[in-house]
C-alpha cells in the first residue's frame, strides 16, 4: 500500500487549493475572532475582573464593527474561494503521511536499534490523548483558548516528557505498598560497565526536594548520546535508556552521608560517568502565571517542581556538582515497587500510576480533536523532535466520502518512532448533530517493529478513533463500535503478506487508542459497556461492565476548574487527584441524582473515581502464538495540565517471546 506524503496527486491541484483556501482564510479567520470575543474563558473572566476601567470591553466595542465590515468584504471572495474548493476534496487523500527526512532534527529520540525477537522480549509504549485543537472560538466553549500557542506548548510537553531517561525505582519495603508516583527528587548514579540499566542502591526522605538551575544554554547532545548508545550493551530489549535506583527500606527513611551526597549531585559510581544535556531548555507556564492577556502559554518562565532530576547518561569522565548544576531541570516518573511486587491492590500484575509526565521511551501516540490545520502544523513540527513518522490531517472534507457535508477533518493525529507500512482511514457515516460536522472516524495503521533473523518481518497493528460525542445517542456509538471491529478486520486482512503455513511476518501486538465518549460506570452508557468489542479487546483499567478497577481514574476533566491554581500545572494537578476529594473537586463523574453543574465542595458519594472515557484496549486474538503479550504499566497523565480538558493515558505492553537471553 503507497502512503501519501500529499494531500493531493499532483502540484496542480495543490496549488489551485492553495488559492481557494487563500480566498476563504480572511472570511473564516474574521468569523473566529468574532465569535472568540464574546466567549471568554474563566481565566480571562478572572484577569478582567481586576480591570477597574473595563478595558476589554471598550475594546469589544471597538473592534467588533471593525470585524464586521471586515467580513461582510471579504465574503465575496470566501464565495468564490468556496465553488473551487469543494470540488476539489473529491480528489483529496484521506491523510498526510510525513517522514522526518534530516535526523540530527530529532534531538530528543534515541536512536532505534532493530529488534531481532532475541532475548525475554521487548516492550513498546502508547499514549493517547485528546488535545481540543478546535479553531479558537470553537475550543473557548470548552474553555481553553489560544490554539495555536497551545498546539505548540502540547507538542513540547510531550517531546519533553518522552524524550527523559527512563527511571525506576524500587522500594524495597515490607510496609511500603503505595504505587502512585512519589514526591521525590534525585540524582542517578550510573554505575560502570557497559550497560544501559544502571543500579543505585540509595536510602531517601520522602520530602527530599530540590532544584537544579539550568542555564538555558539551548545545547544538545542528541547525536553524542546516539553514539553511546550504539556503543552500549542491551540486556532487554524492552527498556531502552533505562536507569534503575533501587531503595532499601531498613533505614527507617535515614540517609547516610554517602547518600546524601548522592542525592546533591555528588555521584559516587565505581566507574566513569558524565551528566550531559538532552532535550529542549524551554520549561512551559500555565495561563495562571502573570503574563500579558492572549498568551496563554508562554514558554520562558521556569516553575519548582516536586519530581526533579538532572538527565544523566554514562560515557567518559567524571560528574562535576558545577556541571550538574548548570544543567536543564528534568522530573521523573516514578513507579514504585516491593521486594516482593506488594502493591496497594494486591491481585494487579502491573504497575500503575498517576503520573506528571509521559512515559520515557513512548513509541506510539494517538491524540484526538486536531482539527484546526495551522495547530496540526506547529503540532507536527514539535512532535518531529522525537517522532520520526507521523500521520496528519486526516479525514474529508465538503461531501466527498460521507453522508454529510464536512467542514473539518477528523481531528486524529497519529506519531510513532517505527516506520508505518500500511495505513487507512474510514468515516463514521452516521454522526448526528454537531458531530456530524466533523468526518469523525478510525485511522487504521500497520507498524514494523523489528524482524527475525529468519528475515520474517515483526508487526504490530495501531487503531486511533474518536467516537460520537452527544450524550444520549448510544445507538450511535454502538453501530460505530461494530464498524470498528469490522474496518480493522479487513485492515488486517487486505495488509497481511503472510499465510499460516509460510509466515512472512509475525504480529507482536493489535491495540485500539481514542476518545469513544463513553464511561464504564454511568447507567446511561450500558449498552456500550456490553458491547463485543470488549470481548475481543481487553481494558487494563475495567474489571467487567459497569466496574472499572479501584485505582481506575476519570480522564475528563471539569472545565471550570481549569485554571484554578491547585490544578494548574502538572505537579498540582497530579496531587489532586490522588486523592478521593481532590477528583471529587476537578473530574467529571457519571451522572446522578447527585449530579449538579457545579462539583466544587461536592460530598456526595459518586460511583468510580470520575468518567472515563479515554480507552487503550490491546488483543491477545490474531498474534504471533508462541508470543506472549501483557501489560507492563498503566499511568493516567497530567503533563498537559491547562492546555486540554483531557487527561492523557498511557500503557506499556511486553511482548515476551519466551526466549532465553543470547
Amino acid at each position: 500500500m503507497v502512503l501519501y506524503t500529499s494531500p493531493f496527486p499532483n502540484s496542480f491541484l495543490s496549488v489551485l487549493h492553495s488559492f481557494s483556501w487563500g480566498l476563504i482564510f480572511p472570511c473564516y479567520w474574521l468569523a473566529d475572532r468574532l465569535v472568540a470575543s464574546f466567549v471568554p474563558t474563566t481565566y480571562e473572566k478572572r484577569q478582567r475582573a481586576d480591570d477597574p476601567c473595563y478595558f476589554h470591553a471598550l475594546c469589544i466595542i471597538i473592534t467588533t464593527p471593525i470585524y464586521l465590515a471586515l467580513l461582510v468584504a471579504s465574503l465575496p471572495f470566501a464565495l468564490i474561494g468556496f465553488l473551487l474548493w469543494s470540488p476539489l476534496q473529491s480528489a483529496r487523500r484521506p491523510y498526510i503521511y510525513s517522514r522526518l527526512e534530516d535526523k540530527n532534527h530529532a534531538n530528543g529520540a534515541t536512536l532505534l536499534t532493530e529488534w531481532k525477537a532475541a532475548g525475554n522480549g521487548k516492550s513498546f509504549c502508547f499514549g493517547s490523548a485528546n488535545v481540543c485543537l478546535l479553531p479558537d472560538s470553537l475550543a473557548r466553549f470548552n474553555n481553553v483558548f489560544n490554539t495555536q500557542a497551545r498546539a505548540k506548548e502540547i507538542g513540547r510537553r510531550i517531546r519533553n516528557g518522552a524524550s527523559r531517561p527512563q527511571i525506576k525505582i524500587y522500594i524495597d519495603s515490607p510496609t511500603n505498598t503505595s504505587i502512585s508516583a512519589a514526591s521525590f527528587s534525585s540524582l542517578v548514579s550510573p554505575q560502570s560497565g557497559d550497560s544501559t540499566n544502571r543500579t543505585v542502591n540509595a536510602g531517601i526522605k520522602r520530602t527530599t526536594s530540590m532544584e537544579y538551575k539550568g542555564d538555558n544554554s539551548g545545547s544538545n547532545n542528541g547525536e553524542d548520546s546516539r553514539e553511546d548508545k550504539g556503543g552500549a550493551g542491551e540486556p532487554n530489549e524492552g527498556e531502552e535508556n533505562s536507569c534503575i535506583v533501587r531503595i532499601n527500606g531498613e533505614d527507617n527513611g535515614h540517609m547516610s552521608d554517602t547518600e546524601t551526597g548522592t542525592i546533591n549531585g555528588q555521584a559516587h559510581a565505581s566507574g566513569p560517568a558524565e551528566a550531559s544535556l538532552e532535550g529542549d531548555t524551554e520549561i512551559s507556564k500555565t495561563p495562571n502565571d502573570k503574563q500579558k492577556e492572549g498568551d496563554s502559554v508562554s514558554l520562558d518562565s521556569y516553575s519548582a517542581s516536586r519530581e526533579s532530576l538532572v538527565k544523566v547518561r554514562v560515557g567518559d569522565g567524571t560528574v562535576d556538582q558545577s556541571t550538574v548544576n548548570n544543567k536543564l531541570l528534568y522530573k521523573a516518573s516514578i513507579m514504585k515497587k516491593t521486594s516482593v511486587r506488594k502493591k496497594k491492590h494486591t491481585d494487579e500484575t502491573f504497575d500503575h500510576e498517576i503520573s506528571a509526565f509521559f512515559p520515557a521511551n513512548l513509541d506510539f501516540l494517538c491524540l484526538q480533536e486536531v482539527f484546526d490545520k495551522r495547530a496540526a502544523e506547529k503540532l507536527k513540527e514539535q512532535l518531529h523532535h522525537y517522532f520520526e513518522y507521523i500521520v496528519y490531517d486526516v479525514g474529508v472534507y465538503s461531501c466527498h466520502g460521507c453522508c454529510s457535508f464536512k467542514f473539518v477533518n477528523s481531528g486524529l493525529l497519529f506519531a510513532s518512532r517505527y516506520p508505518v507500512m500500511d495505513a487507512a482511514y474510514h468515516c463514521y457515516p452516521n454522526g448526528r448533530g454537531t458531530d456530524s460536522l466533523a468526518s469523525k472516524g478510525a485511522l487504521f495503521l500497520k507498524v514494523q517493529v523489528g524482524s527475525t533473523p529468519q528475515d520474517q518481518r515483526i508487526v504490530g497493528y495501531i487503531s486511533c478513533t474518536h467516537l460520537q460525542a452527544i450524550a444520549g445517542d448510544t445507538t450511535v456509538r454502538c453501530e460505530q463500535l461494530d464498524m470498528l471491529q469490522d474496518w480493522l478486520s479487513e485492515f488486517r486482512k487486505s495488509t497481511s503478506s503472510s499465510s499460516t503455513a509460510n509466515p512472512e511476518e509475525l504480529v507482536a501486538f493489535d491495540v485500539i487508542c481514542g476518545d469513544l465518549n463513553f464511561d464504564n460506570c454511568s447507567s446511561e452508557d450500558k449498552l456500550e459497556q456490553q458491547h463485543s468489542l470488549f470481548t475481543h479487546y481487553k481494558d487494563p483499567c475495567r474489571i467487567g461492565p459497569g466496574e472499572d478497577k479501584p485505582w481506575a481514574i476519570g480522564t475528563l476533566l471539569d472545565p471550570e476548574g481549569l485554571y484554578d491554581e491547585e490544578v494548574c500545572t502538572p505537579d498540582n494537578l497530579q496531587k489532586v487527584l490522588e486523592s478521593e476529594e481532590g477528583r471529587k473537586g476537578y473530574l467529571v463523574y457519571p451522572t446522578s441524582k447527585n449530579h449538579s453543574s457545579s462539583q466544587k465542595g461536592r460530598k456526595a458519594s459518586l460511583k468510580g473515581n470520575g468518567r472515563r472515557i479515554d480507552y487503550m484496549l490491546y488483543t491477545e486474538e490474531g498474534l504471533y502464538l508462541e508470543w506472549k503479550v501483557e501489560v507492563e504499566e498503566f499511568s493516567f497523565i497530567t503533563q498537559l495540565a491547562g492546555l486540554t480538558d483531557h487527561l492523557p493515558v498511557a500503557m506499556r505492553l511486553m511482548v515476551s517471546t519466551g526466549e532465553d537471553d543470547p
